[in-house]
């Protein structure tokens, strides 16, 4: 543990914004220099400008063997675009659209010029391809929970989930070949002739509007929990306020401030600045406002790009990942009527053996798969796996009747459910951990906040 731990952030640990754009644009990586060479790890292509990992130069490249790549496969229908708020996000945002629209590629933007999260884009391509015709695709500029010196870049196919090794490796090494040639091959357009004709897309209304189909949000409502939401200075600030008026919940941004340095973040565990969600030392202030009695039911957080989800109870604090996972299924495969009985439970390898067991006592078949939510996006698509989480606080889980919501990792969602597990059994996630441990007593489900001790209770035996 590094000794300011948990501790506000110092001058000395924020980035110069000038100097990471400046690299952004100036810096030239070394095609020979393995660090500088495009590479794809289980969430895309990052790095900093600062050390020559991610640069304009790497953009195009990326952007334009992405082009090459759709087009070889078929795919004809709009690219999504979306981007989170770390300081390379927009630069890199911007390169992307005038690679795209240079290219003659149908490039889909937000329409309030906005932020947004992971999930919002999965949830956009999937809206659009269940019509059937071209197929769409998405292109995220997100470093994730990384610190704010870094930048991202990841492609989600037509499946709406990561891109696996079989799209990454080719775009990689189209990527890194035209770098080799000097970008010759590059199509490019000044960035006004690209954002005047690029598409608008609503991302925020398309998935605030679709929550009910699947989380009981009027259970939420009827039960009053109150919900504490901080974005961590994220993608999803734009998002709790919306869904907190949309759907009429008890629900308070803690924090809506939005800064690419990360300066009112504590350092996490090992001096950095880092939007860890499932951190203590990250998420300090929001353990700290519960601990203070600010009255909430629970409490949640989200990394840059809301993929993660980090969940912060009364009674428990901050939830340890997986515990929450094994709630989340005991939960839901006790509660989605509309889930069939073949329905599997999706988790990586080196998630907790607790919910294996969890599993075993609902009966139903365990699909364990290889680090990496992309194993889990077949299953979610066609419906065969209603719950895909891994150990690092990602998952998602099905609509209430069994079709697929998303295919990547939804923090917003898991947040949420969160809510509706208070309000249905009246106590708090982390309870109902406790529950399954056998720790403290089974908890019974109730149609409001205040359990009934009459009805039967909803853990397998």
């Amino acid at each position: 543990m590094h000794e300011h731990a948990g501790r506000p952030a110092r001058p000395e640990d924020l980035i110069d914004l000038d100097a990471l754009t400046g690299a952004y644009f100036d810096v030239r990586p070394d095609a020979a220099n393995p660090a500088q060479r495009v590479a794809f790890g289980t969430s895309g292509h990052r790095g900093s400008s600062l050390d020559g990992a991610y640069n304009e130069t790497h953009i195009l490249a990326i952007t334009q063997a992405i082009v090459e790549y759709r087009a070889a496969q078929g795919i004809t229908g709009p690219v999504f675009v979306g981007r989170d708020t770390h300081g390379l996000s927009e630069p890199s945002w911007r390169t992307a659209i005038e690679v795209l629209v240079a290219n003659g590629v149908e490039t889909l933007v937000d329409a309030r010029d906005g932020f947004t999260p992971t999930p919002a884009v999965s949830h956009a391509i999937l809206r659009f391809n269940r019509a059937g015709g071209a197929q769409a695709d998405g292109i995220l500029l997100t470093a994730s929970h990384n610190p704010p010196r870094d930048g991202g870049i990841k492609y989600n196919p037509p499946t709406g989930g990561p891109a696996g090794g079989e799209a990454t490796g080719p775009i990689a090494a189209r990527a890194n070949q035209l770098i080799e040639g000097g970008l010759k091959d590059v199509k490019r357009v000044p960035f006004e002739r690209a954002i005047a004709a690029a598409g608008r897309y609503d991302f925020l209304a398309a998935y605030i509007d679709d929550l009910p189909s699947v989380l009981d949000l009027d259970l939420i409502r009827a039960a009053g929990v109150k919900i504490g939401a901080d974005p961590l200075g994220g993608a999803s600030v734009g998002y709790w306020g919306e869904i907190a008026d949309r759907h009429r919940l008890d629900l308070t941004v803690v924090n809506d401030a939005v800064d690419p340095r990360w300066a009112f973040m504590p350092l996490d565990n090992d001096g950095k600045i880092r939007m860890d969600c499932s951190s203590s030392a990250a998420m300090a202030n929001l353990i700290g406002a519960m601990a203070g009695g600010a009255g909430y039911d629970v409490a949640t957080g989200n990394d840059a790009d809301a993929d993660r989800h980090g969940i912060v109870t009364p009674d428990a604090g901050l939830m340890n990942p997986n515990h929450y996972l094994a709630a989340s299924i005991a939960y839901l495969f006790a509660h989605r009527e509309g889930w069939g009985a073949d329905v599997a439970v999706g988790k990586t390898l080196v998630s907790s053996s607790m919910i294996d067991r969890v599993v075993a006592g609902l009966g139903r078949r365990l699909l364990e798969v290889p680090v990496g939510f992309k194993h889990f996006v077949p299953g979610l698509l066609d419906g065969s796996v209603g719950f895909g989480g891994e150990e690092s606080a990602g998952a998602s889980f099905l609509r209430r009747d069994g079709t697929v919501w998303t295919t990547d990792k939804d923090g917003l969602l898991l947040a949420l459910l969160a809510g509706e597990i208070q309000a249905k059994t009246g106590q708090s996630a982390s309870q109902l951990y406790a529950g399954l441990t056998g720790t403290a007593p089974r908890p019974t489900p109730a149609s409001t906040r205040r359990p009934t001790a009459s009805r039967r209770p909803v853990w397998p035996r």
